[in-house]
């Protein structure tokens, strides 16, 4: 399944979705808390804030929760200061996979995502062993109804994105990771705000799942790491075909 996006992570979504949501946002506003406390708790005066408060816009997070989110970070009493931990692995089909996370104890995350590893049939690890298998990029998408794929383009690249992608539903713009911010704004003064502008891993190798056993395992092995309250993202290098997408949708 390549789906909308040909960066974007597969999503798998089995009920519950009002349980997801409330995760959801709990993990945008520790990013937005941890962002604001980075630097100054002003979006135009700290990128990664800014970035952190349009990818809670883009899940439609209430303001009133991101603005908690940020005072949260200026407070006296602090809080818990959390640390940015990147894990490596390879699930049962030895497809790669990237986990990071925000946690303010590393010991308690470390164990939670090599537990979920090892009971989903997959296995940890060292720093470095399945990174090389993706390149880091910004990756900003629009709505295709903003603009044509003609005037997205031109936008893109003249705002300094090195690839763009459209269909009938997204406009997805790559960037190198250090003119994601720069051509981010140039883009927000035309288009409006992005549903979605963040640092991605992007896979260079794929790795085919053609039956639905396997893709089901997978995606269960994925939804398992994302329903921990530490991990904020993960990225994998699977390639999983429309027909075994649809069977599984079918099941739901």
């Amino acid at each position: 399944m390549s789906g909308h996006s040909q960066f974007k992570n597969i999503m798998y979504r089995k009920g519950a979705q009002d349980a997801k949501k409330a995760r959801v946002f709990a993990k945008l506003a520790r990013e937005i808390t941890v962002a604001a406390k980075s630097g100054l708790p002003e979006p135009d005066k700290n990128p990664r804030l800014r970035l952190a408060i349009q990818a809670a816009r883009a899940e439609s997070m209430p303001k009133d929760n991101i603005e908690r989110a940020i005072a949260k970070a200026t407070t006296v009493a602090g809080g818990a200061d959390f640390v940015t931990m990147r894990y490596e692995g390879f699930s049962s089909g030895k497809v790669a996979v990237i986990v990071e996370a925000l946690t303010d104890n590393k010991n308690r995350t470390a164990g939670n995502v090599r537990t979920i590893f090892g009971k989903r049939g997959g296995v940890m690890g060292e720093s470095g062993s399945v990174v090389f298998n993706f390149e880091r990029i910004g990756y900003i998408q629009y709505p295709a109804a903003v603009a044509s794929a003609d005037e997205m383009f031109e936008a893109a690249l003249e705002a300094g994105a090195n690839e763009v992608v459209s269909d009938e539903n997204y406009h997805e713009i790559e960037t190198l990771p250090d003119d994601l911010a720069t051509v981010t704004g140039a883009l927000e003064s035309k288009y409006g705000t992005p549903s979605a502008s963040r640092l991605d891993w992007k896979p260079t190798v794929k790795v085919d799942i053609n039956d639905v056993e396997s893709a089901r395992k997978f995606l269960e092995f994925i939804d398992a790491l994302e329903d921990d309250e530490d991990v904020q993202h993960v990225y994998h290098n699977a390639e999983i075909s429309e027909d075994v997408m649809a069977q599984l949708s079918g099941e739901e």
